[in-house]
């Protein structure tokens, strides 16, 4: 029989993905009535390292220590070859769980340091100097108006504490409850209303596996998730930083799912990037969707990120915590222009300055429903027109006798001008999303690419590979386009992932060259990552330094204005590119 969920093993599109937009003002509507559980990667902007960072730091320390090799050989973890050869040491023991194993992490930490007391001690080391991120201090913020009672983490670190302090101006506000305190205590903390409440489960113990603990410490462990389930009997819950790979934890969800009633304001996973998230995570979300239960996958850049977005819809948060926090933050500033034959930057960052954007659009007042609906009028219309949907009015950029053709069935009561505020290009707001698409279009109309639409970026590849332009590129990479071995009809083409993110107070345009594949389906999408894999492990260093400088150059151009529509009236959206990549300075001796 076919569990739930088990369709989504393949990639499939998750039914109850939302918008981080859609979460925030639902998240504003529920005060007190959703709890946060916090993994490892909430804590990753405070400087302390995830589990999967600590896993490739423990087989970089296997593969030093029983092969005998240099730690220059292998130091650096980002790099996709060293990690090859770790993988491969690591494999070859045949004593170890595979790559991505829920026990990965737990039986490479034993395996490293076998003494309990050398694992505290190196857990000690990485909390060392930590220091509460945005994301803590928005979520202390959150506790302290109210709009959020209960956290519980299954992280060591004093992040959520440290960040109450500061907000509350003092330590007594915050009930800690840690393991080890019992959990008749965390039950009648939450029975007497002692609001807030952190609860510490410490699900795999960090140090070692729970089917090694004491039977004494085992029960206790049960014990206290079992408080975790009652509590979801009458909250929600939004889970941020956490894998699923704990199997404790994930028994433990799975059972709150499968109780009538459970979660009555909602189940809520924020996942970062655009992977898929650990099947057993999708498939938890697919029960509780099928229980009836409110669920949502949500997509985030960072856990302060999506603090930050949810902390904007708040109405009565006081920020003064937050603004003053970030008047602390160290001031930072771009690097200085290179002068001279200096050996820096030390840093060469793949983002390109967008150094003008458009300052105005078309705004339409009218009685279309929302952003589906204005795209659906459009297209319907057979219209070069591109739209989005705010509250103040539809946002287009076309000529006006299209932008009027497309809308005129929804009764026109106002047709003039919107500025398009720099402001709101900080973050992913309608505006921004228009540019974005805007942006792309203009790139495929004036550079000879074409583009395949994907969820945060844009995959810009040549339309053909022997655009005289493209010639620098056939001396780095073998070959610009083919099919796949094996697969005739997967096509590849070498491109470029395009997105927009803000820094340093300006647009830039980020570029992750990479292969770009055509005609991808479920039978072929293993070869097409396997592919990609094998063309790209070796792009590192110089080799990936040189891809970056041709497609900044081949974005970049003559410097030219280019236009995302070619439109003759109304109004179209122009862009120019700055020509050096940011880069770091060199640090101070």
């Amino acid at each position: 029989m076919q569990e739930v969920g088990d369709q989504f093993a393949a990639g499939a599109t998750l039914p109850f993905e939302i918008q981080l937009d859609d979460f925030s003002r639902r998240f504003s509507m529920r005060h007190g009535n959703l709890m946060w559980f916090l993994g490892a990667g909430a804590s990753a902007a405070a400087g302390i390292p995830t589990a999967g960072d600590m896993i490739w730091e423990f087989k970089q320390k296997l593969f030093v220590s029983q092969r005998r090799a240099s730690p220059e050989m292998v130091a650096d973890l980002s790099a996709p070859g060293v990690r090859q050869h770790l993988q491969a040491h690591i494999d070859s023991s045949n004593s170890l769980p595979a790559e991505g194993a829920p026990d990965e992490y737990s039986a490479l930490f034993e395996a490293v340091f076998p003494a309990e007391a050398d694992r505290r001690t190196y857990l000690d080391a990485k909390l060392s100097g930590a220091k509460p991120s945005y994301g803590h201090m928005a979520l202390a913020s959150l506790m302290k108006s109210g709009h959020t009672r209960v956290v519980w983490t299954t992280n060591f670190d004093p992040l959520i504490a440290d960040a109450c302090a500061k907000v509350f101006d003092g330590t007594g506000a915050l009930t800690s409850l840690a393991f080890g305190i019992g959990p008749a205590i965390a039950r009648q903390a939450m029975v007497d209303g002692r609001w807030p409440i952190e609860v510490k489960l410490h699900g795999d113990f960090r140090w070692r596996r729970l089917k090694n603990t004491p039977d004494e410490l085992r029960h206790q462990d049960k014990e206290l998730r079992a408080v975790l389930v009652d509590s979801c009997r009458t909250s929600g819950l939004v889970v941020c930083g956490y894998s699923g790979r704990d199997d404790s934890v994930m028994d433990t969800l799975e059972e709150a799912v499968a109780l009538p009633g459970a979660f009555p304001a909602g189940l809520f996973w924020l996942h970062r990037g655009d992977g898929e998230p650990y099947q057993r995570v999708s498939a938890l979300l697919a029960r509780a969707d099928a229980n009836g239960i409110e669920t949502g996958l949500v997509r985030v850049q960072s856990f302060d990120e999506g603090l930050r977005d949810l902390a904007r819809m708040v109405a009565d948060l006081d920020m003064k915590s937050l603004d003053s926090f970030g008047k602390q933050r160290e001031p930072r500033s771009p690097a200085p222009a290179i002068v001279g034959k200096s050996h820096w930057p030390v840093l060469r960052i793949n983002a390109l300055r967008v150094t003008q954007t458009p300052t105005v659009c078309r705004r339409v007042v009218c009685a279309v429903g929302g952003f589906a609906e204005a795209r659906d009028a459009v297209e319907l219309a057979g219209v070069d027109v591109l739209t989005t949907r705010t509250r103040s009015g539809v946002l287009a950029f076309g000529n006006d006798a299209d932008i009027r053709k497309a809308f005129e069935p929804f009764n026109i009561t106002e047709f003039d001008l919107a500025t398009i505020e720099l402001r709101r290009l900080r973050y992913d707001s309608s505006e921004r999303g228009l540019l974005r698409e805007a942006v792309g279009r203009a790139l495929c109309r004036d550079r000879g690419l074409n583009r395949i639409r994907k969820r945060t970026a844009d995959l810009l590849y040549p339309i053909a590979v022997d655009i005289p332009r493209l010639q620098p590129l056939k001396s780095l990479v073998p070959g610009l386009g083919g099919s796949v071995p094996g697969f005739p009809d997967l096509e590849w083409r070498e491109g470029c992932a395009v997105r927009f993110e803000w820094a340093a107070d300006a647009l830039w345009l980020l570029l992750e060259p990479s292969p770009v594949f055509l005609n991808i389906t479920l039978e072929n999408k293993a070869a097409a990552a396997d592919f990609g894999r094998r063309r790209t492990f070796n792009r590192y260093n110089q080799k990936l330094d040189a891809l970056i400088g041709f497609w900044s150059d081949y974005i970049f151009g003559d410097g030219e204005e280019i236009y995302a529509l070619g439109a003759t009236t109304g109004v179209d959206a122009s862009f120019r590119f700055g020509q050096r990549n940011a880069y770091s300075r060199r640090a101070a001796a």
